[in-house]
């Protein structure tokens, strides 16, 4: 169906509040059914149908001084697996921080938004099965936002989530749907092949989640109190449920099972333009920062945004400890910003003479491995790449290496054993002054392996003047014989200080992110480079300060190298770190 137009009209209210302010309110907020919160939303339930034939259970939210035979307003659709049942007395409230705002009321209800909550099939009181951001539910969700637009109270659709219910928003920009206006997806892993493998290697956490996480749970979600179509649907699901699921633990990405969950290629090649608004945390350990969200926010033709930087699987407003857990405090400010600009319609001249508006002053807002923040133009910024040439040696494929002595690090970190220092190490030279890489590193090794299916790994080093080594970025494959393998690493931006040296490790695990299957047999590696997007100049710093949980890895990653430093040192001359012109 055809978008209805936005109406223009003066800009609505929005978030105003001074660091300090907002983080003591989020320390402190009381839910917002208690007597002195804001007023409870005017809530309604109901079911649409799918074209293939499911049926979705909904929940339509208003605000209490705007109900439906109020007029068109714009509306936030978060489509989701989470929702659930309260006992049937009231609505789900995922999200109600940003519904009601974490201080004085002042929430995207407050500012005239409708919220739609749609309950993807196979999960409470939907019918049928989910199947992982499927064929299934990306028709659920082209269905809820098609529903929305045909309401006579609906002037405008964004999306909003995270983790999940994040994805489905990239799901629905790979669709590229009429009648959809914006996204904000937070904590995204949007290519679900890289999300789940690098290479032919396997994620610890993709082995748990299609059962124990999306399976029985989605099953369970109703109570006595619901309603009896509710109840009926729910019961309905089953075991049968996870027959589907049996081609997500096939590492084959060329299957269409994968392709159809490639959201950041799909989004490239129909030219999505769709505004978006994407977080992603370079230690988020649910959903891996090698899984895409750089690549679809890289593919997108539209106007966008992108906060990245050294956090975990966490909201853009979340607090940790007292702190923000990404460093920054404009969450609400710069979020509720993007949907006035790009849903209601606001005015630039708008946006700049109001001095309540917060929002990025280019596309990327990024924080750096030392804390600070920047903003930039694109990730990777410029064209010019540092580079370390490789030494040869030998591995043993066992499977008993370990990439950093953080347990939590990546998706999965569940493993706190195996060697960190076994393997082909190549280390630079200490370099003259900081140096600071931020993007994708590439290696391409010339290796050849007594066995295929041999497991190759790749991690990059931060090892300072002490010997202590702190991971930087890693990256897995398989390789069958004799060939040249490159591995495309994870996302990374990192400040290596003054005298620091890079280092590349070549080894066959890292056991607390992957699941390996060890040949037991010997990789040379005979010869490598890896490249670096180099930072040469940051032009543009902005507010923020470190993250949280980058203070943690700082504290529990690094360990010793010394004697693996050593004796590269006793081989040969150590290797030169060279900068060059990449034209890219």
């Amino acid at each position: 169906m055809s978008h209805t137009a936005v109406v223009r009209r003066a800009p609505l209210r929005l978030l105003v509040v001074t660091a300090a302010v907002l983080a003591m309110a989020l320390t402190t907020l009381t839910t917002p059914a208690d007597a002195q919160g804001p007023e409870e939303p005017d809530w309604s339930s109901t079911w649409i149908d799918t074209p293939d034939g499911e049926t979705l259970f909904v929940d339509v939210l208003h605000p209490a001084d705007k109900p439906a035979e109020a007029g068109p307003r714009p509306v936030l659709l978060v489509a989701s697996p989470y929702l659930g049942d309260e006992g049937g007395t009231t609505w789900t409230r995922r999200f109600e921080d940003f519904f009601f705002g974490a201080y004085d009321g002042e929430g995207i209800f407050a500012n005239g938004w409708s919220v739609v909550q749609v309950h993807l099939r196979g999960t409470s009181g939907s019918t049928g099965c989910l199947d992982i951001l499927g064929p299934g539910e990306q028709t659920d969700i082209l269905t809820g936002i098609e529903w929305i637009n045909a309401q006579p109270w609906a002037d405008g659709v964004a999306m909003y989530g995270k983790s999940y219910d994040a994805n489905t928003g990239a799901a629905a920009l790979a669709n590229n749907p009429p009648g959809l206006d914006a996204v904000i997806a937070q904590a995204i892993g949007p290519d679900r092949y890289r999300a789940a493998h690098n290479d032919r290697v396997r994620l610890i956490q993709s082995l748990i989640y299609p059962n124990a996480t999306y399976g029985v749970s989605a099953e369970a979600n109703f109570h006595s109190g619901s309603d009896p179509q509710y109840i009926a649907n729910s019961l309905a699901h089953s075991v049968d449920c996870q027959a589907h699921f049996a081609e997500h633990y096939i590492p084959d990405e060329t299957l269409p099972f994968w392709t159809i969950r490639d959201f950041p290629q799909r989004t490239a090649e129909n030219g999505t333009a769709i505004p978006t608004f994407i977080t992603a945390g370079y230690l988020d350990n649910a959903t891996n920062i090698g899984g895409g969200a750089l690549d679809l926010f890289n593919a997108l033709q539209g106007p966008k945004a992108l906060w990245i930087g050294w956090w975990d699987h966490v909201r853009g407003n979340d607090v940790t400890g007292g702190r923000y857990a990404t460093g920054r405090s404009s969450w609400f400010a710069e979020a509720t910003a993007f949907l006035e600009r790009h849903v209601v319609g606001t005015d630039e001249e708008d946006i700049a003479e109001d001095p309540r508006m917060s929002y990025p002053a280019a596309p990327v807002t990024a924080q750096a491995s030392d804390g600070t923040w920047r903003y930039a133009d694109a990730l990777p910024e410029g064209d010019t790449t540092t580079q370390l040439q490789l030494e040869g040696g030998v591995y043993t494929d066992d499977g008993t290496g370990r990439g950093s002595a953080d347990g939590s690090l990546g998706a999965g970190g569940l493993v706190a054993v195996g060697s960190m220092t076994d393997g082909v190490w190549t280390f630079g030279d200490p370099l003259p002054d900081d140096t600071h890489i931020a993007g994708v590193p590439v290696a391409r090794l010339a290796v050849d392996p007594t066995l295929p299916l041999s497991n190759v790994v790749v991690n990059i080093y931060d090892v300072a003047p002490s010997g202590m080594a702190t991971m930087v970025s890693r990256g897995a494959g398989l390789v069958d014989t004799l060939s040249t393998e490159v591995i495309r690493m994870w996302p990374t931006d990192w400040v290596f200080e003054e005298g620091h040296r890079i280092a590349v490790r070549v080894s066959d695990a890292n056991t607390e992110n992957y699941v390996h299957v060890p040949t037991l047999g010997s990789v040379q590696v005979i010869s490598g480079q890896v490249d670096m997007p180099l930072v040469t100049e940051v032009t543009r710093p902005t507010d923020g300060e470190s993250a949280p949980r980058m203070d943690t890895y700082l504290a529990s990653g690094p360990f010793m190298v010394a004697d693996q430093l050593a004796a590269a040192q006793g081989r040969a001359a150590v290797a030169d770190v060279t900068a060059w012109s990449a034209g890219r």
